[in-house]
């Protein structure tokens, strides 16, 4: 009798540690999301788009507008670094171009925008970053405009080839931003596969005739859009801003938008924004609420 009075009382005991030990965990904080780690890429479209004699805007010119937009961008960045402990710091923000422009001046100022923060961070490295942005973004566009050896836009070969390893970090929010009016052409990546192709111009738009409403249809049944270029970018938040479409046909924004859009949703990318060109002012409350991470 006594044997079975004190296994009930060590049953009893170890019923009762077990629920301790549940009701512990459950009480355990949850993930702070606002301290995750944050990995910030920029790719610039370098093509004639940015050559104000060519695509004047007198409101604003389009290569002014990208440097505001990449200050937003910075501005979105340094919140996020300020909002966090110094001990917490493990974030990077970086400028590409794809491809590469020849003079060596341009790939020493991308250089000085490839910006860390960790746990040793100060505040004179946030202030040099601020000041890094605050000019030499501008510096790049023209010195571009001034030489006007316009490298083009080789964003599928990017997509291929460099955006894994350059804009995906294991335990990071990895948000790309893509500066560009929507085109997509170098002679180095232009080839097809079946409908699809590896480029989208003004011509060819016009070619395929999607300059009626029925855009999306002919766009579905024909199979048209840009070659798949990667798998599985799950781990990547894609923001383009700065479309702008060519004169006379109504639906041409949107047929470049719907050829982004269907790119994204192949690649797996599940986090996208595709705008139009804006002024700064108007497009700032967007981008930093997409580096925020709050919807």
């Amino acid at each position: 009798m006594k044997k079975i009075f004190y296994l009930i009382i060590a049953s009893a005991f170890f019923i009762q540690c077990g629920k301790s030990e549940k009701k512990v965990s459950e009480n355990t904080p949850p993930i702070d999301n606002s301290a995750k780690n944050l990995n910030v890429s920029v790719l610039i479209d370098l093509s004639d788009r940015i050559d104000p004699e060519k695509n004047p805007n007198p409101t604003m010119e389009y290569f002014q507008r990208d440097a505001e937009y990449i200050k937003a961008i910075e501005k979105g960045f340094l919140d996020h670094i300020k909002s966090k402990k110094v001990i917490q710091l493990n974030d990077q923000m970086q400028v590409f171009f794809n491809p590469e422009p020849s003079d060596p001046k341009m790939n020493e100022l991308t250089k000085e925008l490839k910006v860390s923060f960790d746990k040793n961070t100060t505040k004179e490295n946030i202030n040099l970053v601020e000041n890094k942005y605050s000019s030499l973004p501008l510096q790049i566009y023209e010195s571009a405009i001034k030489d006007k050896k316009y490298v083009g836009s080789d964003i599928w070969e990017f997509f291929k080839n460099k955006v894994k390893d350059y804009c995906i970090k294991d335990d990071h929010r990895n948000v790309l931003f893509i500066l560009t009016d929507g085109y997509i052409y170098h002679k180095d990546s232009k080839f097809s596969e079946g409908q699809k192709t590896s480029y989208l111009t003004p011509e060819l738009v016009k070619s395929l005739k999607l300059n009626s409403s029925d855009f999306k249809n002919k766009i579905q049944d024909k199979s048209l859009g840009f070659v798949k270029a990667n798998d599985d970018l799950d781990h990547l938040e894609v923001i383009v801003l700065g479309i702008n479409a060519s004169k006379g046909n109504p639906f041409e924004g949107d047929v470049i938008k719907e050829y982004w859009e269907n790119w994204f949703k192949e690649m797996k990318i599940k986090n996208y924004q595709i705008k139009s060109a804006d002024l700064p002012s108007n497009l700032e409350p967007l981008i930093l609420k997409a580096i925020s991470g709050k919807n």
